[in-house]
C-alpha cells in the first residue's frame, strides 16, 4: 500500500484540498454532490498499484475552502480547477475518472482543456437535459431548491433523491431509500466514515449553491466529439431502467462513444470497491 500525500492549491476563488498516492500515470478522479475525496478511499487503494492517484475535494466541499462562500457557482469555474490541478502535477495527459456532477465537471474539462485528458471515464453523468422529457428535470430541481429555501436541507435532499430515482409521487423507490439510508458503513473505509461527518454542510452547500447550475449543464458534444481524449461513458450494472442510466446512454450516442457497464449503481464505486477498481483498469488499459 502506497502512502498518500496530502497537498494544496490555491486557485482563483478557493484553495484545494488534494491527495496523491501510488505510482505510475497521473488518475485524477473528480467526485459529485456532497461528497469529498475520501468517497474513492476504496478503490484508491487498489488503483494505487498502477496509478498516481489524485483525490480533491471540489471547492466548497469539506477542505477546500472558499474565498467567497456566497459566490455564485459555475461548472466552467469547477473544470478549471480542474485543469489547474493536472497543470500543477505535470507530466502529460493524465487519465480521469468523474462520477455523478464529477462527471459533468471533466466533460467540461475535456471540451476546454482536451491535450490534459488522456482517457475519460465518466460514470453516470446527470446530463438530464439530454432526456426528452428535460423541461420536467428542469422543473423538478427548481422545486428541489425551492424546498430548500422553505423547509431546509433535509426535506430537499429527501426530494432530490426521490426525483433522481424516479420514485413514484415523490417518494423515493427503493435505490433511492438505499442511497438515502447509504451503504453499510461498518464495511467502509475509516476515511468514508469520516467523510460522513463533513457531508451535512456539504449537502447545504450543493443544494443552495451547485445543484441548479450542474443540472442545468449541456455538454458541448462538437467539442467533445473533436477532442483527441478517449471517452468512455460508463453505468451501473444495477442501474438500468433508470433515469441516470437513460441519460449516460444518451450521452454516449450523442458522442458516438462507447458504454461500459460497471459495477454496482450510483455509488458502485463506494459499494463495489473492488470489482469497480478491476473494471476501471481494464478499461483505461483498453487505450494505452
Amino acid at each position: 500500500m502506497h502512502s498518500t500525500n496530502v497537498e494544496s492549491l490555491k486557485v482563483p476563488g478557493a484553495t484545494l484540498h488534494y491527495e496523491v498516492g501510488g505510482q505510475g500515470p497521473v488518475l485524477l478522479m473528480i467526485c459529485g454532490g456532497p461528497t469529498d475525496a475520501a468517497i474513492y478511499a476504496g478503490i484508491a487503494g487498489a488503483l494505487s498499484e498502477h496509478y498516481t492517484v489524485v483525490r480533491y475535494d471540489p471547492r466548497g466541499n469539506s477542505r477546500s475552502s472558499l474565498d467567497d462562500p456566497s459566490a455564485e457557482q459555475r461548472i466552467e469555474r469547477y473544470s478549471d480547477d480542474a485543469h489547474r490541478l493536472l497543470a500543477a502535477l505535470g507530466d502529460g495527459p493524465a487519465y480521469v475518472l468523474g462520477t455523478s456532477g464529477g462527471a459533468l465537471v471533466a466533460l467540461d474539462l475535456v471540451a476546454r482543456h482536451p491535450e490534459q485528458v488522456h482517457t475519460l471515464v465518466a460514470h453516470e453523468p446527470p446530463v438530464m437535459e439530454l432526456l426528452p422529457d428535460g423541461e420536467r428535470w428542469r422543473s423538478h430541481f427548481q422545486s428541489v431548491y425551492d424546498t430548500y429555501r422553505t423547509d431546509g436541507v433535509g426535506p430537499a435532499m429527501q426530494k432530490f433523491i426521490a426525483g433522481v430515482d424516479g420514485g413514484e409521487g415523490g417518494q423515493p423507490g427503493e435505490s433511492a431509500q438505499q442511497e438515502a439510508v447509504g451503504p453499510d458503513m461498518t464495511l467502509m473505509p475509516p476515511e468514508v466514515m469520516e467523510m460522513m461527518g463533513r457531508m451535512a454542510a456539504n449537502a447545504e452547500f450543493f443544494i443552495g449553491h451547485v445543484m441548479l447550475p450542474f443540472s442545468s449543464y449541456v455538454p458541448d458534444a462538437e467539442a467533445l466529439k473533436a477532442a483527441p481524449t478517449r471517452i468512455v461513458c460508463a453505468v451501473g450494472e444495477a442501474s438500468h431502467g433508470s433515469p441516470i442510466h437513460q441519460a449516460g446512454v444518451t450521452l454516449a450516442e450523442r458522442l458516438a462513444v462507447d458504454v461500459v457497464d460497471f459495477p454496482g449503481d450510483h455509488q458502485g464505486f463506494l459499494t463495489h470497491s473492488a470489482e469497480f477498481a478491476d473494471t476501471l483498469h481494464k478499461v483505461l488499459a483498453v487505450g494505452r
